[in-house]
């Protein structure tokens, strides 16, 4: 070992030897060529400390070269590279860095250096290639070890990650300093170490491997890894500059970013580095052109790296994009491929370019052109096939519009494309057009305060003044001085002047003249030379040269002593020149005269470019105008369809509707609160994203107002919330009221300033409209439903304002002002204390009393609504409310009987009775009762004998009668029995403190057995107090001597004789009162139900059976079991020909079912009807009860068979594509493979009994409308005996034949061959019959697939194996009868009930009840009972 240590120094000393960069470790062990260096001492891993020390020990005395003596130790540590411990591994590599770094310290000097040897120039190249080759395989080495041991020390299920080594821990920073080593010496000029300059390939190699080694490292793109990323990107950023690295960075940036998805961020900043800091631009091309000839075949398939080819591209876009301009070209060939997610980095790239480099006004002609070709190509993508591409190129495109670079002759087309993507199907496309909308809003160049009705007026008026202006100019002469026009004849006339000369000799010539001039005198005489220069002028003018040139030459003969002609004495072509430039631009002191004969001048140069500016200003005016027409249309039409976005199931297009209402209220955009006041309801969500949208919406818009002091703050709060009140429906102010409380309740500043000037618009201490006084009253009641004093502590400034002597001049200001008190009763908040009521003494009610009996006689457009208020507020606020309601009811009475009977003998007797009733009130109550009785009497009468009764002060006394009843009601279920309960709390709490605490002995003794009859005891009360208010509606409200009672006769008889009572209000009055009346009791209910099903039915005045039906259903909701035998009549109503009454059926009908009031039954078949209604609307709630009905487990594949076979039945008449469209909503809720293969053989068993074709061919359709399965199918096949006699049909053939079609997409090839051989079958039979097609051959056939299925049933013909697969346990819905599919008609005619009015109050009235045959007690079932069976029933 020592002589070869010896001979190895030897060596080194004479430097006979050459070492060159191995392609593999290993080939240094190898013998090479002439003088190439060879490993001979490969050290065992026992030896490599001590030899390590050695190294160590030399580096400090021999310096950096001592690397070519101890080469082998360091080699030895890659050849035991999997053996050796880190501990080596790391000090070696340090030992390499501490030499890489010496030879970066002393290389500079001898490279500086002319008068150097050539064998220390070879020294010195060997150590840098040894040295830098060992380092950078060692690093290779160790980032593989930490890679490695980074899986295995990862975090496990527990989250806890293992120990990791100290060695690894310090990777990162070792790392950074090997970077920093190579960076510093490959900075240096070092190819001159080698002769001619020319570095081996080899030896780059060496460092690029080690480089790419480490970006593969997944953590390479974390932040914490910057700095290792900064040093592997300059040192590359080197090598490629001065190592001829370019084209093998460029290959190797494609090769990782096919395997490595991570590096896309790494490489997008490295080329980025490269081509700017480096120079070296020819890598973007390179690179560039190495994606762009990716064919795209091999980009779709998975694996080829074309999302990080995509995102690469994206962030280098972003990085550099004026450098991609120029490779553009290669990348936009993919924009016609087939990998949608490179079409999106290409558009991504196209945006970039737009947003950095091509904007602006100062671009050349060809940026423009650019420009203009990129966003063309951008355009044609939002149209792409791919919903991702069409996504991105919005986001692109509101990129753009946010920079401002998008050019405004593109405005209108791009936004009417984002329009239209609003109804895409894909949810990311709809809320990236609708985030592009509101970045066209929020950067807009016109003005969006006005709406289009306003700027179509503004654009009419400028645009009129704009065609007058042209009008205008076009009349005046052309300004063109006379010099100009000289000029430019004067080439021309010169010929003519001379050909004329030429000519003037000639008799011939002379003839032709006289000729010519008898033309150009034209019959006139020339009367001096004047006018003969104005004539010449003239002809000069329209180009009339020869005519001009010979009557100037005739002139001169005919006026020698004119001075304008003294000039042509001796006639040469000069002085015949000048003397028509004298006559054509005149002398200077002859202008003012010439002016006058002569044409117009033109004006100043000045005033012309005066009238030109005004004009190219009008225009610029005018297309200003029309474009900002064009976008606020288009404004408007976003905001509409944005609207409608508001309420669909995806949160975050909700989100975004939301944000973009937000959006352009906070612009001021016209029609902007429309949609603000329609997303109010969703606070109601059930969805807190949405709900905390709203409330954060309204929020921002209201609840932050900006101004200088709290007062402007304040004001400008009320101000915002009083506009978006003004004209709102009262839904939308319950709304409002959540927003406001929580406002309220949350303790801002602004509370107590807010209320002030809320209170002094009330008043009328600030100047305001009727609108926002009443807005005022109604935010002071939603304040004061947080706090009660706000309104409670000025209870008497409410009622001298708006309940005072003008109450009548303003019932809207009295209803709202009743809603306002209203909000400080218990019911709004929990209170477990007394109940808060005020005594019946009180002004309040003293007021509303006056204000109800003064306007019930009166004919006010608003009195009824503050009526249902002020009742309310009664029953809720008021001690004893029972009888002031009794007091109201006894006045109003009185006052419109004294309009009624005024002057007649009636009225002398109503004047005793008031007496009387007067008098009661001081006596006692049961005088009052019986007078009070004998009063209404002879009220009923009056009005049934007469003729003159004012029929809208009738109609608004039954109101009112209504609402007592409906309230009365509700005071004693609600507040009397939770004042009962109430008391019975406080009474067993008392009894339970004066038990003492001797019995808690006996109560622990005992506490099971008392804490159970507690609980009876407890549960009995609560009945016990239930039953007393059933008992009291029963008996006592509608009493012989109560007041209630004796409006009832009134109310049926009115509602009995629409001929006698035909008035609209009454009749409505009427029938809703009769309503509330029977809500009091089931008897009443009962009695009266007949009646009102008849005046649903048979009323001729729409509103009547609109209400009326609102009625029911809050009467179905009271008493189910009552109303539950007229539920067909419910159900006849979405039949109704009036689109109101159908609108509010489906409503009504909606609520029932999903609250679980109604069964589900065969009558919604006519909610299904409704899906094609031509009302849009009633559309919408069709397919909303349908949505909702569907959330219910297996509701609608229950009822699907009955709907198929009451909408398809021959009666009713419903077209073929109405039938379809109506199915394929339907069959859309089946979506269970379970519920498909029921389906299947259930509609298929309904083939057998179907009377006719169009039934066969609506059977075929639900079919094909199925999401059929593969058990699907299977079921399909074993029906193939309930339709194969039908396939005969078009209609029936041509469904099942889609049906199969549909099955063969993508499925695998056993069972496509199914499909085909079923396919054949079925073509088979439809051409030639079945008859001719089943065959013995064919039975076999199935009797083998039968076999292959089921062996058990091998030998059963194919009835009953079809049986036999449905399983003997359970019988199949096929076994039932065969008239399953239609209603079976009647045999004999059962005699209907005849329901008919009566004007004639004597006419007797047939009982119209419905019988217990009758009425329909379940839904109609899928399969019938036979005839004899119903017979027998």
């Amino acid at each position: 070992m020592d002589d070869i240590a010896v001979n190895r120094t030897a060596n080194i000393k004479g430097m006979s030897w050459d070492f060159f960069v191995p392609v593999c470790v290993g080939d240094l062990l190898k013998t090479g060529g002439i003088n190439q260096y060879v490993v001979q001492d490969v050290v065992s891993p026992k030896q490599l400390p001590s030899h390590l020390n050695r190294f160590k020990t030399a580096l400090r005395s021999q310096g950096p070269l001592c690397i070519l003596e101890h080469f082998d130790t360091a080699y030895s540590v890659l050849q035991h590279t999997t053996s050796v411990d880190l501990g080596v591994k790391e000090d070696t590599l340090e030992l390499l860095v501490q030499v890489v770094s010496s030879l970066s310290t002393s290389l500079p000097s001898l490279l500086i250096s002319a008068a150097v040897s050539a064998a220390e120039r070879k020294e010195k190249l060997n150590a840098v290639k040894m040295s830098v080759f060992l380092l950078c395989k060692i690093t290779e080495c160790l980032e593989s070890d930490s890679y490695r041991h980074s899986f295995i020390t990862a975090p496990g299920k527990g989250g806890k990650k293992a120990k990791t080594s100290e060695g690894f821990q310090q990777w990162e920073s070792v790392r950074e300093r090997v970077l920093q080593a190579l960076v510093q010496l490959l900075q240096l000029d070092i190819r001159s170490l080698w002769n001619l300059s020319l570095i081996e390939e080899e030896f780059t190699s060496c460092v690029t491997c080690c480089c790419y080694k480490l970006l593969e490292n997944p953590t390479i793109s974390h932040v914490k890894s910057k700095p290792t990323r900064d040093g592997i990107i300059h040192l590359l950023g080197l090598l490629i500059k001065k190592y001829n690295h370019l084209l093998g960075a460029s290959l190797k940036v494609i090769q990782l970013l096919q395997h490595f998805e991570q590096l896309s961020s790494v490489f997008a900043q490295a080329v980025s580095v490269w081509s700017t800091e480096y120079g070296v631009r020819a890598i973007i091309g390179e690179v560039m052109r190495e994606i762009g000839q990716k064919s795209t075949e091999e980009l779709a398939r998975e694996g080829s790296g074309v999302k990080a080819f995509s995102s690469f591209l994206s962030e280098l876009s972003a990085l550099v994009p004026e450098l991609l301009i120029p490779n553009i070209s290669v990348l936009i060939t993919h924009l016609e491929g087939e990998s949608h997610t490179m079409r999106v980095a290409v558009c991504e790239v196209l945006g970039d370019i737009l947003v950095r480099v091509l904007c602006g006004d100062g671009l050349e002609e060809s940026s423009k052109a650019d420009r203009d070709r990129f966003f063309d190509t951008l355009q044609e993508h939002l149209h792409d096939t791919h919903s991702h591409v069409r996504s991105r190129v919005l986001q692109v495109y509101t990129r753009i519009v946010n920079s401002k670079a998008l050019p405004l002759c593109r405005y209108s087309e791009v936004m009417g494309l984002a329009i239209d993507r609003l109804i895409d199907k894909s949810i990311n496309v709809v809320k990236s057009a609708i985030q592009l909308l509101a970045a066209f809003i929020a950067h807009n160049p016109y003005s969006c305060k006005l709406s289009s009705t306003d700027l179509e007026k503004t654009l009419e008026k400028e645009t009129t003044k704009l065609r007058e202006m042209k009008a205008k100019l076009h009349g005046s002469a052309p300004v063109i001085k006379a010099s100009e026009l000289w000029a430019a004849m004067e080439p021309e006339l010169r010929v003519t002047v001379g050909t004329e000369l030429e000519c003037l000799g000639d008799s011939e010539k002379d003839q032709q003249e006289k000729e010519e001039e008898a033309d150009v005198d034209d019959g006139k005489e020339i009367e001096d030379g004047r006018a003969t220069a104005v004539m010449i002028a003239q002809y000069l003018r329209v180009n009339k040269y020869r005519n001009a040139v010979r009557l100037c030459i005739k002139a001169h003969s005919r006026f020698p002593e004119s001075g304008m002609f003294s000039s042509l004495s001796t006639l040469t072509q000069e002085t015949l020149m000048d003397t028509l430039a004298l006559l054509f631009k005149g002398s200077d002191e002859d202008t003012s005269e010439k002016s006058q004969n002569l044409p117009p001048t033109p004006p100043k140069g000045e005033d012309k470019e005066a009238v030109d500016a005004e004009l190219k200003k009008q225009e610029r005016l005018v297309q200003y105008l029309r474009e900002t027409e064009t976008f606020a249309l288009q404004v408007e039409r976003a905001i509409s369809v944005i609207n409608s976005m508001l309420y669909r199931k995806t949160t975050s297009v909700v989100q975004e509707a939301v944000e973009f209402c937000v959006t352009v209220c906070e612009f001021s955009v016209a029609n902007s609160l429309s949609g603000v006041r329609k997303m109010l309801p969703l606070v109601w969500s059930t969805d807190s994203a949405i709900k905390d949208a709203v409330v954060q919406a309204y929020r921002r818009l209201y609840l932050n107002p900006q101004g200088d002091t709290n007062r402007m703050k304040a004001q400008t709060l009320v101000d915002s919330l009083s506009e978006l009140m003004i004209d709102a429906s009262l839904g939308t102010i319950q709304c409002l009221e959540e927003i406001v409380q929580e406002f309220f309740g949350s303790g801002n500043s602004l509370q107590s300033t807010v209320v002030q000037v809320l209170w002094g618009r009330f008043t009328g201490k600030t100047e305001t409209s009727v609108l926002y006084k009443r807005a005022a009253v109604l935010l002071l009641g939603m304040a004061a439903r947080a706090e009660r004093e706000v309104v409670l502590s000025n209870l008497d400034t409410l009622c001298s304002v708006a309940l005072g002597e003008k109450v009548t001049e303003d019932f809207l200001l009295a209803r709202d002002t009743v809603i306002t008190i209203c909000n400080i009763t218990d019911h709004v908040r929990q209170s477990r204390g007394a109940p808060f009521r005020l005594p019946q003494e009180h002004q309040l009610f003293t007021r509303l009393t006056h204000a109800i009996a003064e306007g019930a006689v009166m004919e006010y457009p608003h009195w009824e609504s503050f009526m249902e208020q002020a009742v309310r507020l009664t029953y809720l606020l008021a001690e004893s409310p029972d009888q002031l309601c009794s007091r109201l009811l006894q006045r109003t009475a009185r006052l419109l009987l004294d309009k009624i009977a005024e002057g007649s003998e009636v009225n002398k007797d109503v004047a005793q009775t008031q007496e009387g009733s007067q008098e009661s009130n001081e006596q006692g109550e049961p005088q009052f009762l019986s007078c009070q009785c004998l009063f209404f009497h002879m009220l009923l009468c009056h009005v049934f004998t007469s003729l003159a009764v004012n029929c809208v002060c009738l109609a608004q006394l039954l109101a009112l009668c209504g609402r007592v009843a409906f309230w009365q009601v509700s005071h004693l279920e609600r507040s009397v029995s939770s004042e009962l309960r109430r008391r019975r709390g406080e009474t067993e709490q008392r009894e339970e403190k004066e038990k003492g605490p001797s019995s808690k002995a006996k109560l622990t003794a005992n506490e099971s057995t008392m804490e159970e009859e507690l609980g009876l005891v407890g549960a009995s009360a609560e009945d016990t107090e239930a039953e007393l208010i059933r008992k009291i509606c029963e008996t006592e409200l509608l009493a012989e001597e109560n007041l209630l009672n004796a409006f009832l006769p009134l109310l049926v008889k009115i509602c009995s004789s629409p001929g006698h009572y035909s008035h609209p209000q009454l009749t409505t009055a009427a029938c809703l009162a009769l309503s509330q009346y029977m809500m009091i009791s089931p008897s009443v209910c009962q009695e009266n139900a007949r009646l009102m099903f008849t005046v649903l039915e048979r009323s001729a005045l729409p509103v009547v059976r609109a209400n009326a039906i609102i009625a029911l259903g809050d009467l179905t909701v009271r008493f189910p079991n009552i109303l539950e035998p007229w539920t067909q009549n419910l159900y006849a109503r979405l039949s109704d020909e009036v689109s109101s009454v159908r609108q509010m059926a489906v409503t009504v009908l909606t609520q029932l079912v999903l609250k679980d009031v109604l069964k589900v039954k065969g009558q919604v078949s006519e909610v299904a009807a409704l899906l094609i209604d031509p009302e849009p609307h009633i559309t919408s709630l069709a397919l909303n009860f349908f949505n909702e009905l569907a959330s219910k487990d297996n509701a609608i594949y229950n009822l699907l068979p009955d709907i198929i076979s009451r909408l398809s039945d021959p009666e009713r008449g419903m077209s073929s594509e109405d039938f379809n469209t109506i199915m394929k909503q339907l069959f859309s809720y089946i979506t269970k493979e379970r519920q498909t293969e029921s389906l299947v053989e259930k509609l298929c068993q309904r083939f057998r009994t179907a009377r006719t074709e169009r039934q066969w061919c609506d059977l075929a359709i639900s079919l094909s409308l199925l999401s059929m399965c593969e058990r699907g199918f299977k079921r399909l096949q074993e029906c193939w005996e309930c339709y194969s006699d039908k396939l005969t049909e078009p209609g029936v053939y041509q469904p099942l034949v889609a049906i199969t079609t549909k099955l063969r997409r993508g499925a695998k090839l056993q069972f496509k061959s199914q499909v085909d051989d079923f396919e054949k079958r079925l073509t088979a039979v439809h051409t030639r019959g079945l008859e001719n097609v089943e065959s013995p051959e064919m039975d076999e056939e199935n009797q083998k697939e039968g076999q292959a299925t089921h062996e058990s049933v091998t030998g059963m013909p194919a009835r009953a194996r079809a049986k036999s697969k449905r399983g003997q346990s359970k019988p199949s819905v096929s076994s039932r009868s065969d008239d399953s599919f239609v209603t079976p008609q009647k045999t004999r005619k059962s005699k209907k009930p005849v329901i008919t009015f009566s004007s004639d109050e004597e006419e007797a009235e047939e009982d119209a009840v419905l019988t217990e045959s009758e009425t329909p007690k379940v839904t109609t079932p899928i399969a019938r009972t036979s005839r004899r069976a119903r017979l027998r029933n």
